[in-house]
């Protein structure tokens, strides 16, 4: 008796696990986004820095985490780079950037950002030996 009533709770189990698992795929769904990247899209260009990233463009079609930590979108492998050292994201006027706090600071045409700045094409920001270029894509 003991045995049937441990096989109906394991299938009870069973079942509420799929359940919910079917609930947090579903609800995943609609977090899933398009982003607009079509042409005029602002985007990051690495200009200047480790051979690894140098040339690539990154669209900034939603926030940009720029910094040493593995988890960042543009990873730099420097140590005047902090873990989260920059953010950059898109605003009605363009994309702005915000420094995350770094030690060594970020310094957007030559100045040291201090909260958040608008960017435009061309402007560039520096962080350690590394250097991006806004461009449109």
């Amino acid at each position: 008796m003991v045995d049937i009533v441990l096989l109906i709770a394991r299938f009870l189990l069973l079942a509420l696990l799929y359940l919910f698992l079917f609930a947090a795929v579903r609800a995943g769904i609609g977090i899933v986004r398009v982003s607009n990247t079509g042409p005029g899209t602002l985007a990051l260009r690495v200009t200047q820095g480790p051979r690894e990233i140098t040339g690539i463009t990154v669209p900034v079609a939603g926030p940009v985490i720029i910094g040493r930590s593995p988890g960042s979108d543009i990873v730099i492998a420097d140590d005047f780079v902090s873990s989260r050292h920059v953010r950059v994201t898109p605003s009605a006027s363009g994309i702005m950037a915000e420094d995350l706090g770094s030690t060594n600071g970020t310094v957007v045409n030559g100045d040291q950002l201090r909260g958040a700045v608008g960017l435009t094409v061309g402007d560039e920001i520096a962080l350690g030996a590394t250097r991006l270029k806004v461009v449109r894509v």
